[in-house]
């Protein structure tokens, strides 16, 4: 079961350093995407010390036992919210589909002006989810992951750059731009530590060597 089902784990001490941490997510222009600060890289490199390392098992894994995109607020559902959230001067119709609007997508420096060249990355693969211990819980937990606003899970990115990650994790994929690496992996372990969800060896190697530099 998720962490955040058994008690919260996230501490003081752990949301100041989120707060401390946000220095490093000035390393972009400002329509930079506004994705949740993550914890600092020494609450991360923390955080991944306590992940249980375990081999990946996608077997049963359907992209549809994660239900998303929900609505979040009248008519706007997830993707929307997050393309509102992201982007600079963004308009909408009476649907909440953005008719206009500028979006800097962190992961390669692009800037885009059309919605349609924009994915809403789960930046924890739902697939690598699923390896990773969702296979176990319910169909409203696996939403909640699906649709998470408030942890560093969801951000506005190009559509090319998110279909080429995949399902990969930090060991085999990472953003072209090297400035923005630290914050992707210490949200990564963000994401994994509060979902209690398990890390490969490969995948751990990975993120200790990144968050050494972090």
């Amino acid at each position: 079961m998720p962490r955040f089902y058994a008690r919260r784990r996230l501490s003081i001490l752990a949301a100041l350093s989120a707060l401390m941490g946000s220095v490093a997510l000035l390393d972009a222009p400002s329509a930079s995407a506004a994705l949740p600060t993550p914890v600092s890289g020494a609450t991360a490199r923390s955080y991944l010390s306590q992940l249980t390392v375990a081999t990946e098992n996608r077997t049963g894994y359907n992209r549809d036992l994660f239900p998303h995109w929900i609505t979040i607020s009248g008519t706007c559902n997830t993707r929307e919210t997050v393309l509102k959230r992201d982007g600079t001067n963004v308009v909408t119709n009476s649907s909440c589909a953005a008719t206009s609007g500028s979006w800097y997508s962190p992961y390669d420096g692009a800037t885009w002006t059309a919605a349609s060249d924009v994915d809403i990355d789960h930046l924890v693969p739902l697939a690598e989810a699923w390896d990773s211990g969702a296979s176990k819980w319910t169909t409203a937990q696996r939403q909640a992951f699906a649709n998470d606003l408030t942890r560093p899970q969801l951000i506005a990115v190009t559509d090319n750059v998110n279909q080429a990650k995949g399902d990969q994790d930090p060991a085999t994929w990472m953003p072209s731009r090297t400035a923005y690496r630290c914050t992707y992996v210490r949200a990564w372990v963000q994401v994994k530590y509060y979902y209690d969800l398990s890390v490969d060896s490969a995948e751990k190697s990975a993120l200790t060597n990144y968050l050494a530099s972090c």
